[in-house]
């Protein structure tokens, strides 16, 4: 039997704050952001409720990036690439892994592919302009 999350106001705001944003924020992001508004939040709820939300599926780890994990409140279907330079990390719509590549691995390796994930990595258009030309 699953068990119930009690519903609560913080656990909520955690919630809207990844879902609500597309910069695919650290835990200390939501916290800082939630702070003022809840001055009894704690760093650890925000890290157990993160915790919860990623256990739930309804958010997704991006991994880390600068040392520090990055939350996703978009479970559609996408990609992400992430700047080597700054650590933005931008979502790209779509599959990259089309089925046949997922059923050639699942029956080549007598595995059952859930899910995939793809990664893009370099530099964003930000750093780019920054570089200086070579000349």
């Amino acid at each position: 039997m699953e068990k119930k999350q009690n519903y609560s106001r913080k656990r909520e705001a955690i919630l809207n704050a990844i879902k609500s944003t597309s910069i695919h924020p650290t835990a200390e992001w939501v916290y800082q952001t939630l702070k003022p508004a809840y001055p009894d939040l704690s760093l650890g709820t925000v890290y157990r409720n993160l915790a919860q939300f990623k256990n739930d599926g309804v958010i997704v780890s991006v991994g880390t990036v600068n040392g520090q994990e990055r939350f996703d409140g978009n479970t559609e279907p996408h990609t992400h690439f992430i700047c080597s330079s700054c650590g933005a990390v931008i979502d790209i719509p779509g599959e990259f892994v089309p089925a046949a590549v997922k059923d050639a691995i699942a029956k080549e390796y007598c595995v059952a592919v859930d899910s995939t994930d793809v990664q893009f990595h370099g530099l964003c258009s930000e750093c780019l302009k920054r570089q200086t030309p070579l000349e």
